[in-house]
């Protein structure tokens, strides 16, 4: 997202970014921070979790050790492919999609079926992904045709807070991580995955553990 379309989409939201020039200046600052701060409650001030945000019966009682956090390269909807590789899936609006494979599948050893989200770290992992990101480039950045939203992202940490509430995981950076934080983090090699390095709505977060950590914090804020 160019810092013009950034302008135009908090416009649309009803936060007053100053002239739309496609420069940062402290008019654009301001309402980004507002907007993440509306959006994406700070840990200081946690929004409320629905106790019925993720259905019980999406929680099946399994002994799992970790939480990875994806994006599907898709669209804004969740795909019949896109549910085989996930447990749980946000789409654009917010709305939770339950994947295919139970939770259950995935406890080590995994069964038959089981959510293949993340290479060679399937086992006793939990599959969460953001619905978006067709066509994104990392380098130089482009979110493609169906970028992440802050609706998506305000979403993610009630549902990591409810799975490790279940699970009883701890939130660390090798036990609720992104798929990006897997090579460097528990030293599982990767094939190029950046999923979330970089965020549309966000253009002064960069970087796979500085995302991670801010979708940690406001997990955290939530238990």
């Amino acid at each position: 997202m160019t810092v013009l379309e950034l302008q135009r989409r908090l416009s649309s939201l009803g936060f007053n970014p100053g002239p739309h020039d496609g420069l940062i200046g402290p008019s654009t600052l301001r309402a980004t921070n507002l907007a993440l701060d509306k959006l994406a409650p700070s840990s200081a001030q946690p929004a409320p979790v629905p106790a019925s945000l993720v259905p019980a019966d999406w929680m099946p009682w399994a002994q799992m050790s970790r939480i990875i956090v994806h994006w599907t390269a898709g669209n804004h909807k969740a795909s019949a492919d896109d549910r085989k590789h996930y447990h749980i899936l946000i789409e654009g609006d917010g709305k939770l999609v339950r994947g295919t494979p139970s939770i259950l599948l995935n406890q080590a050893p995994v069964k038959a079926g089981y959510a293949a989200h993340t290479l060679n770290c399937n086992g006793s992992s939990i599959g969460v992904s953001l619905c978006g990101m067709a066509g994104a480039v990392e380098s130089p950045f482009s979110a493609g045709k169906a970028p992440l939203t802050m609706d998506q992202w305000a979403v993610l940490p009630q549902v990591l807070a409810a799975l490790c509430r279940r699970y009883s995981i701890p939130v660390t950076p090798s036990t609720v991580l992104s798929h990006a934080e897997v090579q460097d983090t528990l030293g599982i090699k990767q094939r190029g995955k950046w999923d979330i390095a970089r965020l549309p709505f966000d253009p002064f977060t960069k970087g796979a553990r500085a995302i991670g950590d801010q979708f940690r914090a406001a997990t955290k804020a939530r238990l």
